[in-house]
């Protein structure tokens, strides 16, 4: 299995013959190990078109050293990169587990190499008073060679200072030390970029603007879109390795642009957003299958280990484990099957493309804050009315679907408080709450009702022993209840939440 480090580093151009600094000079080292020589060899992958590089993603295979292997990079600030190693395997094959976390990049292109750097390494270690190993101290000699070029190769040296203890205050307190050497901060953060030189790719990441109260009302979904498709994004290797919660959160980053897609759809052209919305509701249906059907079980059998014969029950719990069971088991693949196609390929390309160029109307230009506290009371409204249609249904299968909609219409008011939250601070956190309340009670009330209709329908299987019928119309009476206080709950947490409005 891959194994998960992050690393801290700040690089230094130096030439060939400066010299090295006297460490002890930087504030707070007082020892120095002695150096120690090793010679990398590494060859880095990307696609052809090098989305890898654009996205400052770095994928080599690297001997030599204590860390041989393979090593995926991905940056997570200006010095820092979360890095995820596996075994060398074979030189040309990308081990799986790498491809999977890459697959939302590279969306079906080939991983082939790019370059190779043979690099003489020299590593002194610098450590404080105390003995506590505070960074060590890289110097390379390195031999570059595009595999894609026609050069002959390029030569140069770097310095590297990477932190093991030390805080990030370490890089400051060490610079002038490096610099009064000669050596200079380096034009490039990592090696490869370096050894590719003008075949190095501009930066694809575009980080949008930064909401503003009078800046036009755009720059609140676009910003809210961003943070949700790199969500989506991040989520996507977690699917595909079965982490935790990642089916949950790709799920609700999805359903989470969706709905603001709907709600700013004023100020979009209509043709796009609707197609869009067409692709995330097919994301969405792929993501849910799985996720409900484990949450439905974990629920049934939670309840079912309530029940006072609960050791009696083993029929009902195993045929419950296998209903369900098959139903994720089943889903879940066809998910996987999904999230390889090149329809899925082509949503992420869109969804960056919208966000890049939004196909926006002249509205989209209206001041923010005015406009985005319209588009949020209208989503208010629009869970009022369904609340008073829902009070003229008398109960029965039309008044649980009345019920639904005013949970999907709280979930819609509440990410449509969430896009607003930088402009308008607490009144916005406020409805916010108020509508995940909403959401929270009544999903609850639905869960209740289809564990319910399943369980009817199991209990009406033909040739069932008495107990086992038994034991699943105690789980449906139970869930009868928890749709009943769930519907208590909600006309509590209506009366409070009904004048909440944006100004």
């Amino acid at each position: 299995m891959p194994t998960e480090t992050s690393e801290t580093e700040r690089k230094y151009d130096a030439g060939h013959d400066t010299r090295v600094p006297e460490f002890t000079e930087i504030p707070g080292v007082e020892q120095v190990t002695g150096t120690h020589e090793t010679f990398l060899e590494a060859v880095y992958f990307d696609t052809q078109d090098k989305v890898l590089s654009a996205r400052r993603i770095t994928l080599r295979r690297r001997t030599g050293g204590a860390d041989e292997g393979w090593h995926l990079k991905l940056p997570l600030g200006p010095d820092e990169r979360r890095e995820i190693r596996a075994p060398l395997g074979q030189p040309d094959v990308v081990p799986r587990e790498l491809r999977d976390r890459l697959a939302a990049y590279t969306r079906g292109r080939e991983l082939t190499p790019l370059a190779r750097l043979s690099t003489r390494r020299t590593v002194q270690g610098l450590y404080g008073p105390g003995g506590e190993h505070l960074a060590d101290f890289a110097d390379d000699r390195v031999h570059a060679i595009n595999l894609r070029g026609t050069d002959q190769g390029t030569h140069w040296r770097e310095w590297e200072i990477e932190l093991v203890h030390a805080t990030a205050k370490f890089f400051d307190a060490a610079a002038p030390a490096l610099t009064a050497s000669g050596a200079v901060p380096a034009e490039h953060a990592a090696k490869i970029a370096r050894a590719l030189g003008d075949a190095w790719p501009p930066a694809l990441a575009i980080r949008p603007a930064k909401p503003r109260k009078k800046g036009p009302a755009r720059e609140v979904l676009i910003a809210y879109l961003d943070t949700q498709m790199a969500e989506l994004i991040a989520n996507d290797a977690g699917v595909r390795t079965g982490a935790g919660e990642a089916v949950h959160d790709m799920r609700s980053a999805a359903r989470r642009i969706r709905s603001a897609l709907r709600i700013y759809r004023p100020m979009l052209r209509r043709d796009a957003a609707a197609a869009l919305g067409r692709e995330l509701q097919w994301l969405g249906r792929m993501l849910g299958r799985p996720r409900d059907a484990e949450v439905r079980r974990d629920r049934i059998l939670a309840k079912l280990h309530q029940l006072p014969g609960e050791q009696d029950a083993g029929p009902a719990r195993g045929a419950i484990e296998h209903e369900l069971g098959t139903t994720y088991n089943t889903s879940y693949q066809r998910l996987l099957q999904a999230l390889d196609t090149r329809r899925y390929f082509d949503l992420l390309d869109a969804l960056e493309d919208f966000r890049n160029r939004p196909p926006a109307k002249a509205k989209a230009k209206r001041p923010a804050r005015k406009a985005s506290a319209k588009l949020v009371n209208n989503a208010a409204r629009r869970m009022d009315r369904s609340h008073r249609q829902a009070k003229k249904i008398g109960g029965g299968p039309q008044h649980d679907n009345a019920l639904h909609e005013i949970r999907k219409d709280a979930k819609r008011l509440r990410h449509a408080a969430e896009t607003v939250a930088a402009i308008h601070g607490k009144r916005a956190r406020r409805i916010e709450k108020a509508a995940k309340r909403i959401q929270q009670i009544l999903g609850e009330r639905q869960d209740a009702v289809v564990a319910r209709e399943l369980l009817h329908s199991l209990a009406a299987g033909p040739g069932l022993p008495a107990g086992t019928k038994t034991v699943y119309e105690e789980l449906a009476t139970a869930e009868t209840r928890a749709a009943e206080q769930a519907e208590a709950a909600y006309r509590k947490a209506r009366k409070k939440a009904r004048k909440l409005r944006l100004r």
